[in-house]
């Protein structure tokens, strides 16, 4: 397993050793043991959760004020354009985001600490999108922030197009109006 630290550098981006060959492939997705080691993260993860989307379907920027969820995340299916946005207010940075494409061919993950918003859009025709999570969902807690926040800036790779976004996300809250992490 290869391990990036992001743009953000508590964002890790994690490559997974494949075995492939004329048969197909075999990896890894998760090992306890050896995500310790090359992170230095020791953390129990207590969920998982899968969901599908259809092409352009953005969900996010969520988060958990209290309850702060850990994710590990990642691509079976198509591809997404995946964002973690800095809600710590005593981070140097606050306020920033990060973004990687993740997908069932680049087999990439990506670890999103505690104290991040997350979201993502699906960037091919549909994708299907697995997380382990550090806390269970806690729907009092759950908070959005706006994906189209202009204090933001957030280069989503709409290509012209609005994004389909649930009633719930449309009513995500501006950086300057959001319940915020210490």
């Amino acid at each position: 397993m290869k391990v990036t630290p992001a743009s953000i550098p508590d964002v890790l981006l994690i490559e997974p050793k494949i075995f492939g060959d004329e048969r197909g492939f075999f990896f890894e997705s998760y090992n306890e043991r050896g995500f310790a080691e090359m992170t230095g993260i020791n953390t129990r993860f207590v969920q998982d959760n899968h969901s599908r989307s259809a092409h352009n379907v953005l969900r996010g920027l969520h988060y958990q004020i209290q309850q702060p969820q850990g994710k590990l995340i990642r691509v079976i299916s198509g591809s997404v354009f995946d964002v973690a946005v800095d809600l710590r207010r005593r981070s140097s940075t606050f306020g920033k985001w990060t973004a990687t494409i993740l997908s069932a061919e680049n087999k990439r993950m990506a670890w999103i600490p505690p104290g991040f918003a997350h979201g993502f859009l699906v960037t091919s025709d549909a994708a299907e999108f697995l997380y382990k999570t550090t806390d269970y969902w806690a729907p009092a807690h759950e908070r959005c922030l706006a994906w189209n926040d202009p204090l933001l800036a957030i280069d989503w790779p709409l290509q012209g197009c609005a994004p389909t976004v649930s009633a719930k996300d449309q009513q995500g809250r501006a950086l300057r109006d959001a319940e915020l992490f210490p």
